[in-house]
């Protein structure tokens, strides 16, 4: 049994019995319905609260009937490699690119069109086209504006996070898929030696641990933390809720890790019963209507020119994140090797 596995039975038992319990209507609309209508069965580790929408317009536009389950990236993943050729999934939309090459390293995806693949820069693509970047997503720092002045009080680095001086001040999610990655991302780009030595100097900061992101910035805003480590467009959605004077802010770090630019992707699984409409699914992702969606209600950028940026969030262009290959993302049980030996993850 892979770890990636043993993390979804530990931390997800009631999403797998619900699963199980459903698992015969899924079977069911795998396939045609009574009506002849066929049924797109989509396996998102991505919230319905983000994505639930896109996909209502999605029917609605192409006459197609989505059935979506939804869980963590980690879950999911997890399901598809559990499931193996028996999946009822025709379509993986996760929340990083940690979850798709995990899939997409068991064998589990099919190579994508070309025509696809190329509305895309190549560095939010699969280096195998085998999966899609569909919107991306920079990693920030969110401050307490009231508590930090960011030129005077941060550091020019995520990794000078470790210094004492942030004892107690920090908030982050470790279960999180981001930040999994992000983890992930610094293995690759420093080694898996100064990953540890970073995990184990923030461990030492006594950071408060969050289910999610969002609860991440709700504290830095409540003055709970200083400072949390999260993707910047859930900033936003609190801002759009509560209004600009909202107590919290980003701070985007430039030529460095704390950087990382990563995206939200998605692939169609090896065996898809429904591949044409699971293309149509992804055309409509990366279509003009799908990525305004994305960049108007969720904030995060749209990754096919001549679409608006989200307001309020630096162009995408303007960005200098590090350059990490985003391929390389795909060894995620040794990340959560890493994290469970440092003890930040159970």
């Amino acid at each position: 049994m892979s770890l990636v596995q043993r993390f979804l039975k530990q931390k997800v038992f009631l999403l797998v019995v619900l699963m199980a319990a459903a698992a015969g209507a899924l079977a069911a609309c795998s396939g045609d319905d009574d009506g002849g209508e066929k049924t797109l069965v989509v396996y998102s580790g991505r919230e319905e609260a983000l994505v639930g929408a896109a996909i209502e317009a999605f029917e609605k536009q192409t006459g197609i009937k989505v059935q979506v389950r939804y869980g963590s990236t980690a879950a999911i993943a997890a399901q598809i490699l559990e499931e193996g050729g028996n999946s009822p999934a025709d379509v993986v939309f996760l929340q990083d690119v940690g979850g798709l090459g995990a899939v997409s390293k068991a064998g589990r995806l099919q190579a994508l069109d070309k025509g696809l693949l190329d509305r895309v820069d190549p560095k939010y693509r699969s280096a195998k086209g085998e999966w899609v970047g569909t919107t991306g997503r920079v990693r920030v720092v969110v401050y307490n504006k009231q508590k930090i002045v960011p030129e005077r009080d941060l550091p020019k680095s995520i990794l000078d996070f470790t210094d004492p001086k942030w004892k107690g001040k920090i908030g982050w999610a470790p279960t999180n898929a981001s930040l999994q990655a992000f983890v992930t991302a610094l293995r690759v780009s420093r080694g898996d030696a100064a990953a540890q030595a970073w995990l184990e100097g923030i461990k030492a900061n006594n950071p408060k641990a969050y289910g999610n992101n969002t609860s991440v910035v709700e504290a830095v805003a409540s003055g709970e933390v200083e400072v949390g480590f999260v993707n910047h467009y859930y900033l936003h959605a609190l801002i759009a809720q509560k209004g600009p004077s909202y107590n919290a802010a980003n701070q985007y770090y430039s030529d460095d890790i704390g950087g990382l630019v990563n995206v939200a992707g998605a692939g169609i699984l090896k065996g898809a019963k429904h591949k044409e409409e699971a293309a149509r699914f992804l055309e409509y992702l990366l279509s003009g209507e799908g990525q305004t969606y994305f960049a108007l209600r969720t904030n995060e950028f749209p990754l096919v020119s001549g679409v608006p940026q989200p307001p309020g969030v630096p162009p995408i262009a303007t960005l200098r994140p590090p350059q990490v290959d985003l391929s390389r993302l795909e060894d995620l049980e040794a990340t959560l090797v890493l994290m469970r030996r440092v003890g930040v993850l159970s």
